[in-house]
């Protein structure tokens, strides 16, 4: 399907202004993460936020990594420990910052006051698979582990992110169940890439050639994993895990006119029938990025409302 055709007449308007994420290549990538830290330091000058504090971290990575930069959001008012949604970024894990979420972070912050910890994890193809997904795992650990100086309640602890930073939001929990924690009381996977293999009918009928489309998909996924049998391991490929029961409840968003919409709902799917609480919900007239578009988009607040609602229910003390 030419998704051009069936976007909602608002998204229309606005996917102008976006880059041409599709037409990616190594030598325009120095130029996009340019682009794409300027649109974040933008977010930053312009973006009020009222009654929500922010502030850099950084942090120790895994043994013999780098440090780990963490962007935390937090509400100024705060009455004990609050829960905190570990968040990680999209950008298809070579470009992206914590900053090109900040305006749903704030939202996300100040609709139900809980910290937003975003993890500014290391980029492919300078680092391959699995840097990635250990600096987000060491994020996690580390946001636990320093519960009392955050004002953290450890035991309201929730997972999330877009696209990719879904992927490895998927990925943490799968390290997480094996490495024996943290615990997670909620994942929220925004169209989330869960197969390295991107065999789906919606990979090959959503046309996109402006903004994402299979092809890019296939380059981004050439520059994380160093090897193509990496594809084959559910921490790369979470659809891929043999197991799924025990990880914690999902909420999985989707987008209609997304050709990662079908692993997306896969992945959601697979986790019901493995008995782990999961709910998918798709925009019909979206695309892929749609939830980052607060500012311009009444269905991407919508969206963020929903997300903030659903970790809202994972966060009550009755959950």
């Amino acid at each position: 399907m030419t998704s051009k055709n069936l976007l909602d007449p608002e998204l229309a308007i606005g996917l102008e202004a976006f880059p041409p994420f599709a037409g990616l290549s190594a030598e325009t990538l120095p130029q996009m993460r340019a682009m794409i830290a300027e649109l974040g330091a933008a977010q930053i000058a312009q973006i009020p936020r009222e009654g929500v504090i922010y502030e850099d971290r950084r942090i120790a990575g895994a043994r013999g990594a780098p440090d780990v930069r963490m962007a935390i959001y937090r509400p100024e008012t705060q009455s004990g420990p609050l829960p905190v949604c570990l968040h990680m970024h999209g950008g298809g894990m070579v470009m992206g910052s914590p900053e090109i979420r900040h305006a749903s972070s704030i939202a996300m912050a100040a609709s139900y006051p809980c910290i937003i910890a975003s993890v500014d994890y290391r980029l492919a193809p300078e680092w391959a698979f699995p840097a990635a997904v250990e600096d987000c795992y060491a994020g996690a650990a580390w946001v636990v582990a320093h519960a009392g100086e955050l004002g953290v309640d450890p035991s309201r602890v929730a997972v999330g992110g877009d696209s990719s930073g879904g992927n490895l939001a998927a990925a943490v929990t799968l390290m997480a169940k094996e490495r024996g924690g943290p615990a997670f009381v909620h994942q929220l996977l925004v169209y989330p890439n869960t197969d390295a293999a991107a065999d789906t009918d919606s990979m090959r009928d959503v046309v996109d050639e402006h903004f994402f489309n299979k092809n890019a998909i296939a380059w981004y996924w050439s520059m994380y994993l160093a090897s193509p049998g990496d594809g084959l391991n559910p921490l790369a490929s979470p659809l891929r895990a043999p197991d799924l029961s025990g990880l914690p409840p999902a909420t999985v968003i989707t987008a209609e006119l997304d050709p990662l919409r079908d692993e997306s709902e896969q992945y959601g799917e697979a986790l019901a029938k493995a008995g782990v609480a999961a709910e998918i919900i798709r925009y019909d007239g979206m695309i892929h990025g749609f939830f980052t578009m607060v500012g311009i988009l009444d269905t991407a607040r919508e969206a963020v409302a929903t997300a903030a609602d659903r970790l809202s229910r994972a966060f009550a003390p009755s959950a």
